[in-house]
């Protein structure tokens, strides 16, 4: 069995590093485990490719896991078809594909670890407001899930508020929730914690729209929490039946 993580792709070159080191993350937690990575766009090898030589390699099986974030339109729509047009090619080879990665506890664990990097102190909690800022979706369910995260996180956390945002197809932007933070009682601080995986152009507009933040934490990138979480949707994807999407020969 092999893991392939599906990524996105970015012309940044950041993004494929970022990619990179989370695999071997992944990879050092689980030796045995061969780990590979794929992209659906701009960086190579794209995920036909590596199919492609897996199969050729005798693998007869792969667990896909995308490093998505929500279920929006390239966990819907693009990987599924990327997967199951590249194994309909390929006689003797079976993919399963994971579930994304959020939302999970797991992640929110990241976040706080980027805060605290940041200089994000916990005894400010109760002062200190968090803007939770996505890259944004025109998928209704993908926003409505950053909106639950914001709420549970905010629960549950001890932050005085936690207001979502986004870089793009959906407003607030970083910037309006930063100010309307500003202007609401009790926060005294500001944070932006970017929930995106890697570097790009929609993570630059999001440290773009921070500029009046008092802390901006990093990407999510190869956090151990998003290792041990890509992991947990492997094993998960290896029992459930349903989630083989071709399987030919």
């Amino acid at each position: 069995m092999v893991l392939l993580l599906v990524a996105h792709g970015s012309r940044d070159p950041r993004h494929a590093a970022t990619v990179a080191a989370l695999r071997a993350r992944v990879a050092a937690r689980r030796p045995g485990l061969r780990v590979e990575v794929g992209f659906l766009d701009f960086c190579a090898p794209g995920v036909p490719r590596v199919l492609e030589r897996l199969a050729a390699e005798g693998v007869r099986e792969v667990v896909a896991v995308p490093l998505l974030l929500t279920r929006a339109f390239h966990a819907k729509s693009d990987i599924p078809a990327a997967l199951a047009g590249a194994t309909a090619r390929l006689p003797g080879l079976t993919v399963h594909q994971a579930d994304v990665l959020g939302p999970s506890a797991l992640l929110t664990d990241a976040l706080e670890r980027r805060l605290r990097q940041a200089g994000v102190r916990d005894a400010d909690r109760s002062s200190t407001g968090v803007v939770l800022a996505s890259a944004g979706s025109s998928d209704p369910e993908a926003i409505a899930v950053i909106a639950e995260i914001a709420r549970e996180w905010r629960h549950t956390s001890g932050w005085c508020a936690v207001r979502p945002a986004f870089a793009s197809a959906s407003l607030p932007r970083t910037e309006d929730a930063v100010r309307a933070l500003r202007r609401a009682e009790g926060v005294r601080r500001v944070a932006v914690a970017p929930y995106v995986l890697a570097p790009g152009r929609l993570p630059d507009r999001i440290a773009a729209g921070a500029r009046e933040a008092d802390f901006v934490a990093d990407v999510l990138g190869p956090a151990p929490e998003v290792a041990a979480l890509v992991l947990r949707r492997y094993e998960e994807a290896r029992v459930v039946p349903a989630r083989i999407v071709a399987a030919t020969g």
